[in-house]
């Protein structure tokens, strides 16, 4: 394989395990739990049946084609900034994460109308799988950019 296409290999592959992960697990908790019930699994850590319409936690519910829209646009920006240099260390990591997670949500309103949650944490509202893949490489890039920016300020 050419090192200038294993990047992108890489951010495809993890995007494409995110989303089937969190496809997966949604069907099963689908399939297992009835709305409202909860689960304990360790500690904390609760399995429940929740859905939403709006974006992760269930914030700016029943926004529906916007939704959709904010989604591509935001999909649209991973893969601009993952375009500009793939070869960035990290870089295919939080591409990846953010895109399966991204796709993952945008599954289940595409299919359901709304996106299945059921990752429960103490008072916080029920999330999925997708949301935390999300929140994961979203941070993964902020880090990213900030240590780039510190690394060039330091030799510049």
């Amino acid at each position: 394989m050419r090192s200038e296409a294993r990047p992108w290999v890489l951010a495809g592959t993890l995007c494409a395990l995110i989303l089937a992960v969190d496809q997966v697990a949604k069907a099963v908790i689908e399939d297992k739990l009835v709305p409202g019930e909860y689960i304990e699994v360790f500690g904390p850590l609760e399995f429940t049946l929740s859905h939403n319409r709006g974006v992760a936690f269930g914030l700016a519910g029943g926004a529906g084609i916007g939704l959709v829209l904010l989604t591509v646009a935001a999909l649209g920006l991973i893969a601009y900034l993952f375009a500009r240099d793939p070869g960035r260390p990290g870089m295919w990591v939080a591409s990846g994460l953010v895109a399966g997670g991204a796709l993952g949500n945008l599954a289940d309103r595409a299919f359901a109308g709304e996106v299945t949650d059921f990752i429960a944490v103490g008072s916080w509202p029920p999330f999925n799988l997708a949301d935390v893949a999300i929140t994961c490489g979203v941070v993964l890039l902020a880090w990213i950019y900030v240590r780039d920016a510190e690394s060039e300020s330091e030799s510049g």
